[in-house]
């Protein structure tokens, strides 16, 4: 064999690690243990490009990296393969979702096995397999049955607060609800009807049916989250999309935002996702008091964090959607304020809380009385309000905050003037002269004294809707009994999705599910139609790989707490207040009621970068089907078009290709540079309108698996974005040649010897081990990339064959090019997988320098380099230079007025 046959030998060992599951996670509980994971993907028709392998190359590495260290490693795949993608699908098409889903799943493992990647697959799970769901299905009983204990700051039975309710009633019960609770006796409790009781405890349950304003699409027959929102558009389609109140499930993840601030202290996250979470979050710590309506018995909430600016206030503005907008606002204002509000609850949250220099509302005709000065004030409405937020009211202080501010400035209402601008203390006799913090003090306590107002912390982070209008999602396990919402029995789940004429609302409105025959229990009650939004599964998953295939639990508790969470998490940082924080609170929860024995689910997470597409382009001469080349464009009154890269190469133009790529190009002309057509390129986002989609299996197919990751991992920073360059793949594909050849002598035969190792040979192995490990640890992937290179063209000069020296090398490239090196172990004579041999030990002492290169100089200039040992005396080293011919030349008879030695760095002679 005298090349490197990479396509023979890249299916020859997937197909030997899949016998013989090379990768199999065992539960061998006297290992150390190692959970490495991806972040889920969803399967797109589309298949994968050189860009999503990116983080997956990273987590493979380390998965190998410490199998060779002997732990037990744990490195699952899976699909979360509900969603919105295969639903349209479905319905532009008429195919059921589960029909795409599974060929795009198909496609997904066809080319992640090409790639090699060291996945335990018999841990395979997809979220929308009924074995999975129906523990999706089961912790959201959890949820239903369970309320949030704010006295003892955790999850509790439901059970638990019916037996408070019994003995003392709710007014001594500290819990997260709703806040229209009445208070009742225990007294109260045993004479309302089930009917009343469920209605209550609806309230306090931690997932809850109850109406909220949603992003509702009614192309897409669905309500959107937040960030499906852009412009007041989908997303996915530009759809328009509307704000409107709905009956929605939520989830009351709400009661547990201190919890997943704090929690952020000690995870071993990227510091900008957890400040995104923690501004998700958005902790506050305030006053809420109430302004009393003039001529209304109607008061309005406000939340404040300067309470001390009170005297500043001078009017109040109320979110769009706030309920009182319709209760207070005059028959002067009506059709005014029906026009506004009409606008403004179309426009996205993301929209309003971004557009800081729009200025927009309309008056109310109502007055407010300020609780302070009993000094009438104007209601205005604007959108920069969110209902969201803390009441979805505000009282503006245009002297303290500069979009009240800019609302007074645009509608010409007053601003008060603040007496010391530093501190912003507002003129007033009751607070003026008093620091900000003690100003507080004392404007909360008159608030309690008057009976208007106390001290609070407020939470920008609301409650997590969990209700999808679409089919192709996770049914959710209730019925409904007089409008009242009851769970099934845990042995009648999975409830699974039923067959359905199509995949759309119903001509009424109702979700695709009401389209199902029978959609009912056995005793005849209605099932729910909504089904459950993208992120319930993958708020979980990473427990089910721990024990996927249990019928019985949705994990074992041995096993659970072996493998306890992830220890590394690779993915992107746009999931950070969506699945990263969804599943923070669905682990602290279930860790509330004793399933699991962690709280946080990923302890160390790394944001991979983005791989962008290197774009290139052609340009048409305006009004002619002739093109001219990159060189010559300026010439001529051009439009530059995106052009396939895979017809590029070096940047010049395949033409017959090009012809035969669109049809408008096949009597295209063309104006060379040398003969040849060079195309213009560009950075740009991979994409397929771009036309600079790279497909992995064009890659592998050209040079090999191998060559792929070491190439992603060369470069640069795994966190940096950073350009695909195909052509920059030839010096990766050179240097696997060349680790091949180490092996072979020049007739390509198989040749290593046995015996005592070169010492340099021996110092350039260990400084690679001892770099390969510090840059594993370190998620440091392409300077080893790097040292391999360097160590390869070492033992190269050195004509290493060393036996001893080559198997401790390929034992280290092994994670980064597995293919080739389990190749190369099996010709050094050993049996079994490279991934089971162990990794080679350090050794210091081959890396210690015994000698030091001198430069030396005379007088001050730089004439030669010589080498001593560490330990040479003095002596020795001036009686050496002063016997070098070069230095002999420049010293010549001239009498030496002194030599300096400086140890390890130079040799000076004066003359």
């Amino acid at each position: 064999m005298s090349e490197y046959q990479f396509r023979e030998t890249e299916k020859k060992w997937q197909a030997y690690w899949e016998k013989n599951q090379i990768f199999k996670a065992e539960d061998d509980f006297t290992k150390p243990k190692y959970y490495t994971l991806d972040m889920f993907p969803y399967p797109s028709g589309a298949g994968l490009h050189v860009g999503h392998p990116l983080g997956y190359i990273a987590s493979d590495i380390v998965a190998r990296y410490k199998k060779q260290q002997g732990f037990n490693v744990l490195h699952p795949m899976g699909f979360d393969s509900f969603g919105l993608p295969a639903e349209q699908y479905a319905i532009q098409t008429g195919q059921h979702p589960a029909i795409t889903t599974e060929e795009n799943i198909n496609r997904y493992i066809e080319q992640l096995k090409n790639i090699g990647f060291a996945y335990d697959w018999e841990r395979e799970v997809r979220t929308s397999d009924p074995s999975f769901y129906k523990w999706t299905q089961w912790i959201f009983s959890l949820l239903f049955n369970s309320w949030y204990d704010q006295v003892d700051n955790r999850a509790r039975h439901i059970l638990v607060l019916e037996e408070h309710f019994e003995k003392t009633g709710n007014q001594l019960v500290k819990a997260a609800c709703d806040e229209d609770i009445e208070p009742f006796t225990a007294e109260d409790w045993f004479n309302y009807s089930e009917e009343e009781k469920q209605k209550i405890l609806l309230k306090y349950r931690i997932a809850y049916l109850s109406e909220a304003v949603v992003n509702w699409c009614p192309a897409l027959g669905t309500v959107l989250s937040n960030d499906e929102v852009k412009d007041g558009y989908s997303e996915r389609g530009g759809h328009p999309v509307e704000r409107k109140k709905m009956m929605q499930w939520s989830m009351r993840i709400s009661a547990f935002a201190d919890r997943l601030l704090r929690g952020l202290e000690d995870l071993d996250w990227p510091e900008p996702v957890k400040e995104m979470q923690r501004n998700w979050i958005g902790k506050s710590v305030g006053a809420q008091l109430a302004f009393q309506l003039a001529e209304n018995e109607e008061k309005i909430e406000v939340f404040t964090t300067r309470i001390d600016t009170i005297y500043g206030v001078t009017f109040m503005v109320l979110a769009p959607e706030h309920e009182l907008v319709e209760k207070i606002t005059t028959d002067a204002q009506r059709q005014a304020v029906e026009e506004y509000v009409n606008v403004a609850k179309n426009r996205s949250e993301r929209e309003r809380m971004t557009e800081v220099k729009r200025v927009s509302g309309v008056f109310t005709g109502a007055y407010a009385v300020h609780p302070f000065t009993e000094e009438k004030i104007p209601v205005w409405i604007g959108d920069y309000v969110l209902a969201g937020y803390g009441t979805g009211a505000v009282m503006a202080v245009p002297s303290d905050d500069d979009r009240d501010k800019a609302f007074a400035e645009h509608f010409e209402l007053p601003i008060v003037e603040v007496v010391d601008e530093h501190e912003k203390i507002i003129n007033s006799d009751f607070l003026t002269g008093l620091s900000i913090k003690d100003a507080q003090m004392k404007a909360i306590d008159f608030m309690k004294d008057k009976g208007i107002g106390y001290a609070k912390i407020n939470y920008r982070m609301r409650d997590a809707i969990f209700s999808r209008q679409r089919y192709w999602g996770e049914p959710v396990p209730v019925y409904f009994k007089n409008e009242i919402p009851y769970l099934l029995e845990e042995e009648q789940l999975p409830l699974e999705l039923p067959e359905v004429d199509k995949y759309l609302p119903t001509e009424d409105g109702e979700p695709p599910l009401a389209r199902a025959k029978n959609w009912k229990t056995e005793d005849g009650y209605e099932l729910e139609k909504s089904t459950m939004p993208g992120w319930a599964g993958s708020s979980w998953y990473m427990f089910r790989y721990m024990d996927a295939q249990n019928k019985d639990v949705f994990v074992d508790e041995e096993k659970q707490q072996y493998w306890q969470n992830v220890d590394l998490y690779i993915g992107g940082s746009e999931h950070a207040t969506g699945h990263l924080l969804y599943s923070r609170f669905w682990t602290k929860f279930l860790y509330d009621l004793g399933y699991i024995s962690v709280d946080e689910p990923f302890q160390k997470m790394i944001n991979q970068g983005m791989i962008q597409g290197r774009s290139n382009f052609v340009y048409r001469i305006e009004g002619e089907n002739k093109f001219v080349s990159h060189g010559l464009k300026d010439q001529y009154k051009t439009q530059s078009l995106h052009v396939d890269v895979n017809i590029v190469h070096n940047d010049v133009l395949d033409l017959e290709v090009f012809k035969k790529w669109r049809p408008e190009h096949a009597d295209a002309e063309f104006i060379l540079e040398d003969g040849k057509y060079i195309c213009g390129a560009e950075v740009e986002k991979m994409s397929k309108s771009k036309y600079n989609v790279v497909n992995p299996d064009d890659v592998i197919e050209k040079y090999g698996a191998d060559t792929l990751r070491l190439y992603e991992m060369f470069l640069g920073p795994l966190e940096q974005f950073k350009p695909w360059n195909t052509n920059g793949i030839d010096g990766t594909a050179k240097f696997l040649k060349k680790l091949w050849r180490l092996f072979h002598d020049t007739n390509g035969n198989f040749k290593v010897e046995e015996g005592e190792a070169d010492k340099k040979a021996l110092k350039a192995l260990h400084q690679a081990i001892q770099k390969a490990e510090y840059d594993i640890e370190n998620f440091s992937f392409n300077t080893s990339v790097s040292t391999f290179m360097i160590c390869v063209n070492t033992l190269t000069e050195l004509k290493c064959n060393n036996k001893a020296v080559l198997s401790d090398l390929v034992r280290i490239i092994a994670p980064y090019a597995p293919h080739i090196c389990e190749e190369l172990w099996s010709l050094l004579g050993n049996e079994g997988s490279i991934s089971e041999a162990g990794w080679p030990t350090f050794n210091p002492d081959f890396v210690k320098e015994d000698e030091h290169t001198y430069p030396v100089s005379v007088n001050g200039k730089h004439r030669d380099n010589m080498t001593f040992a560490l330990d040479a005396p003095k002596e020795e080293i001036e009686k050496a230079v002063l016997e070098n011919p070069k230095v002999q030349k420049w010293i010549e008879d001239k009498p030496i007025k002194k030599m300096i030695i400086v140890p390890k760095k130079i040799v000076n002679i004066v003359v």
